[in-house]
């Protein structure tokens, strides 16, 4: 008699000595149901296939690449899109699929079902890699037709493949199309920073930073030559005041003493000097030096005169008009005219100074206020110049990486196994069928046993009676069912 419910070994070894058998029919038949289920149920047939992920032939720090997305996106994208209606209607086409379903379902039930036929499943990375990136991808197609599952499985892990090379050569040309766009924008706006530059150059020239300690030196030399100029200015002012004095000093007494003309014999004389002396200094100096040129002025002056002279046989007069002027007076005369040359050069070559001075310090004092704006386009040029030099580079090594694509020596998929051919069924599986019957009646013949158990008001024991009746034991009659056993067994000998 079970107490409560909890069984003892003493009530488990009596159920099972008596109810053996229900343990072994239970168990038999449900193992004879998991095997018939595996003749009557339909079969399937499993091809699969192992794809790796190559890694790319040229180094990543060589040649960047530019589809550097994870694998598992990618994969889980390539997975909806040819898992689509409109990449497995073909298949179902192609090999003919669901030829007794074609009448009575729809279209897109048939692909459902072949979309649940296929498994796309990825591979874990081996334990201490530091890339966690899978290594590959299992394809495997269950089909009722061992051959259609193969064919199948091949033409969908060709779709992959496909599918992962366009991807990536279609990614790269964006990419690349992309950057050449950015790069002909950066390279305008270059352009224009360029002639915005060169403007500014243009018109603050002489202004710009780098001249700024250029001007200054400039400045002061200027300023050297204008004290030096005007200081010239001075002494011929200067020599002219005292020239006029002895001219006038000289023409006073000249005029107080009249003499006579002087003679023709001396003015001569007087012009083949002066005729030397001009072509000594011609030797030395250039026409222009300024004692050529009143040389020059000395000898015109002179035969000038001769020419104005009376001949001999005209009488002379003894008055002073009359008379020709000494040649100390003609000389003072010239060295005026040539001061007052000297006084106008001097003057307007410090008129020149004193202009170049102003521009150089109008230069200076707006070299602060150019330097700010030229500061800032240089800023603008430079940030536009790196900029583009930047997408100049990324524009490069992306059209490498296209070649490397359309090469095929990036990141490519590559089957290790092509699709196996399926010699037995996937499912049903024999040995899970009959295991799992096996197991399901032994638990059923357990629950079974257990209830008979439970059931069982039977008195076995002392323990028993005194349960069942509250009342002490007395005594205890021996089995009589063994004893007549024993008898039964000494009749038979």
């Amino acid at each position: 008699m079970v107490q409560n419910g909890n069984l003892t070994p003493v009530d488990v070894k009596r159920v099972l000595r008596r109810y053996w058998w229900i343990a072994v029919a239970s168990t038999v038949l449900s193992g004879a149901l998991g095997l018939s289920a595996t003749f009557v149920l339909p079969k399937k047939y499993t091809s699969s296939t192992i794809v790796e992920v190559e890694q790319p032939t040229v180094p990543a720090d060589i040649v960047k690449p530019i589809v550097s997305d994870d694998l598992n996106h990618r994969l889980a994208s390539m997975k909806e899109q040819i898992l689509s209606r409109s990449r497995l209607q073909p298949i179902i086409e192609k090999f003919n699929l669901y030829p007794e379903k074609r009448d009575d379902a729809r279209l897109d039930d048939l692909v459902e079902s072949l979309r649940k036929s296929i498994d796309v499943e990825l591979s874990q990375p081996m334990l201490g890699s530091v890339n966690r990136q899978p290594t590959g991808f299992h394809v495997s197609v269950t089909f009722d037709n061992p051959q259609l599952a193969q064919q199948i499985c091949t033409e969908v892990t060709s779709m992959f493949m496909e599918q992962n090379s366009k991807h990536r050569e279609q990614q790269s040309a964006d990419t690349t199309n992309f950057l050449s766009q950015q790069l002909e924008e950066a390279k305008t706006k270059l352009d224009e920073q360029d002639a915005r530059l060169a403007l500014f150059k243009r018109k603050y020239l002489g202004s710009l930073p780098e001249e700024q300690q250029t001007n200054l030196s400039l400045l002061t030399g200027m300023n050297n030559q204008l004290e030096a100029a005007t200081q010239a200015l001075s002494r011929a002012q200067q020599d002219k005041v005292s020239t006029e004095t002895m001219l006038n000093l000289q023409e006073a007494n000249w005029k107080a003493t009249p003499s006579g003309a002087p003679s023709p014999e001396t003015d001569g004389q007087k012009l083949t000097e002066l005729q030397d002396q001009l072509a000594a200094l011609l030797a030395r100096y250039t026409p222009q030096h300024p004692d050529v040129i009143k040389v020059k002025v000395q000898i015109d002056d002179l035969k000038r005169k001769m020419d104005e002279e009376p001949s001999k046989d005209r009488p002379t007069s003894t008055s002073p008009a009359t008379l020709h002027e000494p040649p100390q007076l003609q000389q003072l005369r010239v060295k005026v005219k040539q001061d007052e040359m000297s006084i106008a050069e001097l003057t307007k070559r410090q008129s020149q100074i004193q202009e170049q001075i102003r521009v150089i310090e109008g230069r200076v004092q707006a070299s602060p206020m150019v330097e700010q704006q030229f500061k800032e386009l240089t800023r603008n040029h430079q940030t536009a110049e790196e900029f583009y030099n930047n997408l100049s580079k990324n524009r490069n090594n992306a059209a490498m990486a296209t070649d490397l694509e359309h090469q095929q020596e990036s990141e490519t998929f590559k089957v290790l196994d092509s699709p196996s051919m399926p010699l037995t069924p996937s499912f049903p599986k024999r040995s899970i069928f009959v295991g799992s019957g096996l197991g399901t009646g032994l638990a059923l013949a357990v629950g079974i046993l257990y209830l008979l158990a439970v059931g069982d008001k039977s008195m076995y024991t002392e323990r028993d009676v005194e349960t069942c009746l509250k009342m002490p034991v007395l005594t205890m009659v021996p089995s009589f069912e063994v004893s007549l056993t024993v008898k039964r067994g000494h009749a038979l000998r």
